[in-house]
């Protein structure tokens, strides 16, 4: 920047001032990448982007997927080499050759799915590749003792001698983050840490990267929910369509803005409900009961409507649709569909009656992640498409290609492999695989928005209000409540195994919603379809 200051002592005195904030702005930061790019053949994943990080701060780095947020960090910690641009840490030029030599500079990531070795102990995996060696003997008594002081410093609630693979998603992270303790790390990368993660998990997350802020190392967190950068963040970089957009003080920017730099547009009506007028009841739950899991539940749906259960999670929301879809036996309660009441035994009951789930986790129960995306739109209805022992390919094809249309699934051919998609695209599948299903009259959306980007999320709205269009009746299981205030005619809370309280769009608030969430079991209303 070139500034006309004026002439005499003054403007010297200008200048230096203006020299002495350059330097302390440079001291300041811990790493520094200028220009960036890396390509990949016919794709350039990273198209000249900058990225500075502070000492001692936690700088969110946001995008929708496919933005390059990915390639980045593995271009920081050493994965991948970049063609152009430069990484400065601490001042000086590094050139990493792999990720040993990113961790011996004291750079660490933690990803979404822990890569830990779930057959080993704690310890194994905290010291993994740094064992204490001693007349080659490794000191076990030493190395459980240092990762129970690390534990410690993670109130931790579990042993060093545990297996990694007992452990929850939230653990398997603490886990994790010992190990970048372990090695010291200086940079501790966190991608989507609390996609898979309770509002109470998320709440520990957050009070372990504030200690490692105060303690002095810098955090870039990765991740898609605004909640976590306001709760954590002084600054949040955007990446967008492989380039840099810009950095911006997280108390200076504004949700739409912050949209519209992520996506490129303004995204208005985030939630696209429609009125549409409601048909007849065409499904109800009468006192579905499972023993410690949920009591008592009863709900209905009508056709067009979209219906919403929420409430905190180990509510029951998913026990009651998983009894529901036959995945587990309830002890007692009724199904009816469309009037009749319906024996559901086992999930492919539901399937052939038309009450079709899409799960929570669409990686390990949506999808065949190595399949082409075309075979498992048409999985379901594979037995329609046989003849003679024979699959009708064709016709296979056409049904694939028009269903991943009709969502607008952004991918290049559909025999690319489901894994190739970001986490929306992904999503988008597995609606289309629910659409392949000719018989399809009620859809259960578990989660449909989890772990996915703005803008993927506003199209999975309107493929929910396009379905709702049709006639089909929808139940959306959600944690999230501004979707869930967003999208549904009606709300049924539940709170430990029971509905307490079922609202109307025109009378729900943040505030109810909680309130029944929270009840005491002693202190439930009712808890009938209303």
């Amino acid at each position: 920047m070139m500034l006309f200051l004026g002439h005499g002592p003054k403007r010297h005195f200008m200048i230096m001032i203006m020299d002495e904030r350059r330097l302390d702005v440079a001291e300041d930061l811990i790493l520094e990448l200028k220009g960036i790019t890396k390509i990949f053949p016919g794709v350039k994943a990273l198209d000249q982007v900058h990225f500075q990080l502070r000492r001692g701060e936690i700088h969110a780095l946001m995008g929708e997927n496919g933005a390059g947020k990915s390639t980045f960090i593995k271009v920081i910690t050493g994965v991948h080499a970049a063609e152009e641009g430069e990484m400065i840490l601490e001042g000086s030029q590094v050139h990493f050759r792999g990720p040993r030599d990113a961790q011996e500079a004291g750079i660490a990531a933690v990803y979404q799915h822990p890569t830990s070795y779930p057959t080993l102990s704690v310890t194994e995996n905290i010291f993994m590749g740094h064992e204490d060696v001693k007349s080659g003997m490794i000191q076990w008594r030493g190395m459980h003792a240092r990762a129970q002081k690390l534990l410690d410093s993670l109130d931790a609630d579990f042993k060093p001698t545990d297996e990694v693979g007992s452990l929850t998603i939230a653990q398997q992270q603490m886990v994790e983050i010992a190990k970048a303790l372990s090695a010291d790390a200086k940079i501790i990368i966190l991608d989507e840490p609390t996609a898979a993660l309770t509002a109470n998990e998320s709440e520990k997350l957050y009070e372990i990267v504030e200690k490692l802020r105060d303690e002095g190392r810098s955090i870039i967190f990765i991740s898609h929910r605004f909640e976590d950068m306001y709760r954590l963040a002084s600054r949040v970089t955007v990446f967008r369509d492989s380039r840099y957009i810009g950095t911006y003080d997280v108390d200076q920017i504004s949700n739409a803005d912050l949209i519209k730099a992520m996506v490129g547009r303004e995204i208005t009506d985030m939630y696209p409900k429609e009125e549409i007028k409601l048909g007849d009841e065409i499904f109800r739950v009468e006192g579905m009961t499972r023993t410690g899991y949920f009591k008592d539940v009863s709900f209905d749906v009508r056709a067009g409507e979209i219906v919403g259960l929420t409430g905190l999670v180990g509510a029951g929301r998913t026990e009651t649709i998983e009894s529901i879809c036959g995945i587990t036996k309830p002890d007692q309660g009724k199904i009816y569909l469309e009037g009749k009441e319906l024996t559901v035994r086992k999930p492919q009951d539901a399937m052939n009656a038309g009450i079709i789930l899409l799960p929570e986790d669409r990686q390990k129960q949506g999808l065949i992640l190595s399949w082409g995306l075309g075979r498992n739109v048409t999985l379901p209805i594979q037995g329609e498409l046989s003849k003679n022992g024979f699959n009708d390919e064709k016709k296979e094809r056409d049904i694939a290609k028009e269903r991943l249309e009709e969502v607008d699934t952004k991918a290049v051919t559909i025999f690319q492999p489901a894994s190739s998609l970001s986490g929306g695209n992904q999503q988008k599948v597995v609606v289309a695989k629910a659409l392949a299903q000719s018989n399809m009259k009620v859809v259960i959306m578990d989660e449909p928005t989890k772990g996915i980007d703005v803008g993927a999320k506003k199209e999975i709205y309107e493929i929910m209000g396009q379905l709702a269009k049709k006639g089909f009746g929808i139940i959306m299981i959600s944690s999230e409540m501004p979707e869930i205030i967003g999208m549904a005619d009606r709300i049924f809370v539940m709170c430990a195994g029971h509905v307490s309280g079922c609202l109307d769009r025109s009378e729900v608030t943040q505030e109810r919603i909680l309130e029944l969430s929270m009840e005491k079991s002693g202190d439930r209303k009712g808890g009938k379809a209303s």
